[in-house]
């Protein structure tokens, strides 16, 4: 039996996949590790149809054909899996992100396609983990969106904010929240999670804290108001940014990282988000700065364990009603 070959870099990969039978046996033998099965009723002693590249379930019910496309983010594209390969390689190891005018060109897509592929991708980059954070954990907010003072007055009047102040302010800037697990018995490297919240006030700050991390853990924010009441629940240390970044192990600088990353990754190659998006975007940075000490097959090989189950249609993404 030959040994399986494991490409170590870009061009080591693109000539990987270029064979669609390679592509097709990876995804099986990450999907289906114990045999292909029917994605609808589960059974096991399926036909391969050899010239439609499918498998044919021996029980007669709807779609009994299949591919192993289905049920996948692949699902109803007629992009091959060579290309998609070659995407999910990109994204995941690319530490400032890829347009999809990047991708398109890298690819031979529209720009349309493209985006469309990278917004599906990382949907599985999500991180799946419903652990609680536990030992030290760093809380931290941040703003991401343009500034006020570059904006046009029609903008600013959309917003509602009519003569305000274009200085420095959070103005039409959406509220990212991140959690940031030091090193612990689950993970030798620091792990973050992040949401978009409505604002910075106490009620959302506290709700997502509470939820993501375990009770009586050594919390460790800045001095921002909003936090405060945390200790009545945690080992809360407080920071004081206008004094000082650091005294001891008191500090946010693991988050503060986090967000140089992002910023850069949005400003540089990104450039402009709609903040209905902003959460894809935040769950692909999550991924490469939790996989960071991995290698860039590894990373590969992570997203596409999670490509099944998470199918997104080009209407959800855009909000679009699905034709009657």
């Amino acid at each position: 039996m030959a040994q399986q070959v494991i490409p170590r870099t870009l061009q080591q990969a693109i000539r990987h996949y270029s064979d669609p039978d390679t592509c097709q046996n990876e995804l099986v033998s990450s999907r289906w590790p114990d045999g292909v099965e029917c994605p609808v009723c589960g059974r096991k002693d399926v036909t391969y149809l050899k010239n439609q590249r499918r498998w044919q379930c021996r029980d007669k019910h709807p779609k009994r054909q299949f591919s192993a496309k289905v049920g996948t983010i692949f699902e109803d594209s007629p992009i091959g899996l060579d290309k998609w390969f070659t995407a999910m390689w990109l994204i995941a190891n690319a530490k400032n992100g890829i347009s999809s005018y990047e991708l398109g060109r890298s690819i031979g897509v529209t720009q349309k396609t493209a985006w469309f592929m990278l917004h599906r991708i990382r949907v599985a980059m999500q991180t799946k983990s419903f652990r609680k954070f536990s030992g030290g954990v760093e809380a931290d907010e941040s703003y991401i969106g343009g500034r006020a003072r570059n904006m046009h007055k029609s903008k600013l009047e959309r917003l509602g904010h009519v003569g305000a102040s274009r200085g420095r302010s959070a103005l039409g800037k959406v509220v990212v929240m991140a959690l940031l697990e030091r090193h612990s018995k689950y993970n030798e490297h620091s792990q973050v999670r992040t949401l978009v919240i409505p604002n910075a006030r106490r009620s959302h700050l506290h709700k997502f804290v509470k939820e993501h991390v375990t009770p009586a853990t050594e919390l460790f924010t800045d001095s921002l108001l909003s936090y405060r009441g945390l200790d009545q629940d945690y080992v809360h240390n407080v920071i004081d940014h206008a004094e000082k970044y650091v005294e001891g192990d008191v500090h946010t600088n693991g988050c503060e990282n986090f967000w140089s990353l992002l910023k850069r990754a949005i400003r540089g190659t990104y450039v402009s988000i709609e903040p209905f998006h902003l959460f894809r975007y935040l769950d692909e940075q999550t991924f490469r700065f939790n996989n960071r000490k991995d290698v860039d097959s590894g990373r590969f090989a992570d997203v596409l364990r999670s490509v099944t189950g998470r199918r997104l249609t080009y209407a959800d993404l855009t909000g679009q009603q699905q034709p009657a």
